[in-house]
């Protein structure tokens, strides 16, 4: 940083693992950060199915924020994942390893995003230039010239104000709300249902991966496992009763029909829910900068929303040190850069894995099938397919 730059006031609304990132390399740059949380608590069920895969990029930010090793003791590396074919097994494998070259982190970590949220939650409470505000929802967001004026109800109602904010308060946000910014996009055609069980599925489904992409034309899937379960990930017509889909004996029926369980699965965790690609027109309107996914959705097939959302709050916040330190440059691009990487990258990346794994067609799907083996038998096929998924090719 040079001479002339002084630490900003800045706000963070949304203390998710976006926020979180954002809150904290700011606040180690100098800043005077205050986080405005909704909720007026941050403990979560770590059963709930949400993000939990953190690729090389990311982990290379949490690296630089000195937050890595302590992710690492609540997380599974997996250094390798498949795509399979449900009723030919595996069509192939992709061992990370090939990008060791170009990463300390050949690989992926399984964790729960809330994993993330604690750890840098009891790093932001250590420092005296912080302030976590629980329980402080944002109703309004505007602007009086070059300053932002938030105002915040529930247990805390009051008016903030900064020269800076990363709104990071997720889908509905209302920072982007306020703004007037569209949200444009789409809606999947079915809901996704996400199981999460207690048994082994390694040993019911010998030689899978920690991560599994299965193809099928009836009935696609994805196996992954994080430190405490594993999950199922099921496609769900739009038109099925919620009630019918998640009900006990459902579930299992499902999961049985994925590999027999003669003892019954243990189920921890169910919940059904629509999947959306959006895109907002704007990342950026003066003193504010969306991330995460208050500015874009996509689907999770490839992990890449929360990375991708950690990697525009290491945007905003570089974004917003540069401009106090004289080049308002990159703040300028910031919109630019992000919305490229969720739209060209994100979306496109992840559309197309559904598109693969719920491809009906025969003749395609040997096609499909085909790419994919001759991909993973390259190594140099292998590495540039591997640096698109694993987002080396959009580091923030």
């Amino acid at each position: 940083m040079n001479a002339t730059f002084v630490p900003p006031s800045v706000l963070v609304v949304g203390l998710g693992p976006v926020g979180a990132t954002a809150a904290l390399l700011l606040a180690q740059a100098g800043c005077r950060v205050t986080v405005l949380e909704a909720e007026a608590s941050l403990e979560r069920d770590l059963n709930e199915s949400r993000a939990s895969t953190f690729h090389p990029p990311t982990l290379e930010i949490l690296a630089d924020l000195g937050v890595v090793d302590q992710l690492h003791e609540r997380g599974l590396v997996s250094r390798s994942y498949q795509y399979r074919d449900r009723r030919e097994g595996v069509v192939a494998e992709f061992d990370l390893s090939v990008l060791k070259a170009e990463t300390a982190f050949p690989y992926r970590l399984q964790s729960e995003q809330q994993n993330l949220v604690e750890i840098v939650h009891r790093e932001l409470l250590r420092m005296p230039n912080v302030e976590v505000v629980l329980g402080a929802p944002v109703e309004s967001a505007e602007r009086e010239g070059d300053t932002a004026v938030v105002r915040t109800g529930g247990d805390r109602p009051r008016e903030w104000r900064a020269p800076w904010v990363v709104a990071a308060d997720g889908a509905s946000s209302t920072v982007r709300k306020c703004l007037g910014l569209d949200f444009p996009g789409m809606t999947y055609p079915e809901r996704f249902l996400v199981v999460s069980v207690h048994d082994d599925l390694s040993e019911l489904l010998p030689g899978i991966c920690e991560v599994n992409y299965v193809s099928d034309p009836e009935e696609w899937l994805v196996l992954l496992r994080t430190p405490r379960h594993w999950r199922a990930l099921f496609p769900v017509p739009d038109g099925a009763e919620a009630a019918a889909v998640t009900a006990p004996e459902a579930v299992q029926e499902r999961l049985q029909k994925v590999a027999d369980n003669p003892g019954g699965y243990s189920v921890a965790h169910t919940s059904l829910y629509h999947v959306h690609q959006r895109v907002a027109d704007d990342f950026r309107v003066g003193p504010y900068f969306l991330a995460g996914d208050a500015a874009h959705l996509n689907n999770p097939l490839g992990g890449m929303g929360m990375n991708s959302g950690i990697h525009d709050a290491v945007d905003a916040a570089r974004s917003i040190l540069a401009a106090a330190g004289g080049d308002p440059s990159r703040a300028a691009g910031y919109s630019d850069r992000r919305r490229g990487v969720a739209l060209d990258l994100v979306r496109a990346a992840t559309h197309r894995n559904w598109e693969t794994l719920q491809q009906k067609s025969p003749d395609k799907r040997r096609q499909i099938h085909d790419k994919l083996r001759d991909t993973a038998a390259d190594p140099e096929s292998a590495r540039e397919y591997l640096r698109v998924s694993s987002m080396l090719v959009s580091r923030a």
